[in-house]
């Protein structure tokens, strides 16, 4: 019943912000990446912004002809694919949606993030069990293969696919021939006009881009700024933890993250002393984001790093801004960010821009209902079209009609 749903739920927050600590820790310990205060406020999100029933709601219309309801219904037994960078954010996140509209999900999670997601999986559980639930609300194997993957995609009593991660996911799951929800990968631009307040802009996106050391997948990962402003925009992000490198540092960086082309996972979701540390430079803790200028086109700028590294592209005016930053996004339509003061400018680049997200004059994870208004959610499906997930998003619309019967009026 709904009461129920919701008596699980709200356990589940509970126990989530109990332990959000163990969960953080056991997150870093497990995948290497991000970091454990990042993590905690992350966990804490989850259970004080994820909606739950309230989110499923009935449309009604009456009139001469009778009554027609329109309710959210569930989709059964729900399949999900989960990423490492934010395994347990991402489970227990999907599963309080997912309760909330009447389904129990199996997972396939990452297998670089296991352990904690059996972790989440029994937390979850646990919570339904307290609240009087039942006991596998959510399910998942315990050592996820392709082959697992495989057999969650074409099991006939799971109707709705939903993943979370790369494009090859992705791709995988929009071809199994079933409803899918694809939540893949973006490469956020942040645009910096003349109009903007600079050392605001320059905090925020410091603040965007260093959070959980750059692993959400809405974080800033490269500015598009006024040439008019750029180096008032640099000195004031050095100002806010961050490190300039020069083009001989810039080669170097490059063959060590992205060695031949390719991206080098053992520094995924570092933080940027170890990352400088990797080419010889040592810098103190006070040091968050490493910067530089280049074109577009260099490989740090345009590839999606998952790092707390920064390229800085010049721009001549709005209009050369906006191309470049289109540019960027690769058409992932997922996320980017604006600093301005000027309306005209901020409605031309997010008709330009067309993403999910597009967050004018804060950090990014402001996106996220964190330090900004809205709902949390992990799962953001720009590739499919749903946008920010919630329950209603793993519901099937069914309208219910009593024609010439049931009209008090």
């Amino acid at each position: 019943s709904m009461d129920s749903r919701e008596k699980i739920i709200q356990n589940i927050k509970k126990l989530t912000y109990e332990k959000a600590e163990t969960l953080a820790v056991m997150g870093v310990e497990e995948t290497g990446m991000g970091n454990i205060p990042h993590k905690i406020l992350k966990h804490r999100l989850v259970a004080e912004k994820t909606p739950g029933t309230e989110d499923i709601t009935t449309t009604a219309w009456s009139g001469d002809r009778g009554l027609t309801l329109v309710e959210m219904g569930p989709f059964g037994v729900i399949g999900a694919i989960t990423p490492c960078t934010n395994p347990s954010e991402t489970i227990i996140c999907n599963t309080i949606g997912m309760i909330a509209g009447g389904n129990t999900v199996v997972f396939n999670p990452h297998p670089a993030a296991v352990k904690t997601s059996i972790m989440a999986v029994n937390l979850v559980n646990q919570a339904s069990l307290e609240a009087g639930g039942p006991a596998n609300i959510a399910v998942t194997v315990s050592k996820p293969t392709l082959e697992t993957s495989d057999i969650m995609l074409k099991h006939p009593a799971i109707q709705l696919i939903a993943a979370t991660g790369g494009p090859g996911v992705v791709t995988t799951v929009l071809s199994s021939g079933k409803r899918g929800i694809g939540a893949g990968a973006g490469n956020p631009p942040v645009l910096v006009d003349d109009t903007a307040d600079i050392a605001k802009a320059a905090m925020d996106i410091v603040n965007g881009c260093t959070f959980d050391n750059n692993l959400p997948c809405i974080a800033e990962k490269e500015v598009v700024a006024f040439e008019s402003i750029t180096d008032e925009l640099i000195y004031h992000m050095m100002e806010n933890g961050c490190y300039m490198i020069n083009e001989e540092e810039q080669d170097k960086l490059t063959k060590l993250v992205l060695p031949e082309g390719r991206l080098n996972r053992k520094y995924v979701g570092k933080n940027a002393k170890f990352i400088l540390a990797g080419i010889g430079i040592e810098v103190p803790d006070t040091i968050r984001c490493i910067i530089f200028v280049g074109k577009k086109e260099h490989p740090l700028i345009a590839e999606e790093l998952m790092m707390p590294i920064l390229g800085i592209v010049k721009a001549r005016c709005i209009d050369d801004a906006i191309a470049k930053a289109v540019w960027l996004e690769h058409g992932n339509r997922h996320s980017a960010h604006m600093h301005s003061k000027n309306i005209d400018n901020l409605t031309k680049f997010g008709k330009a821009i067309d993403t999910a997200i597009f967050v004018k004059n804060a950090p990014s994870y402001s996106a996220l209902g964190f330090g900004g208004e809205g709902f949390c959610t992990f799962t953001i499906a720009s590739r499919t079209g749903e946008g920010l997930t919630s329950a209603s998003t793993f519901t099937k619309r069914r309208r219910c009609v009593m024609a010439d019967s049931f009209c008090v009026r």
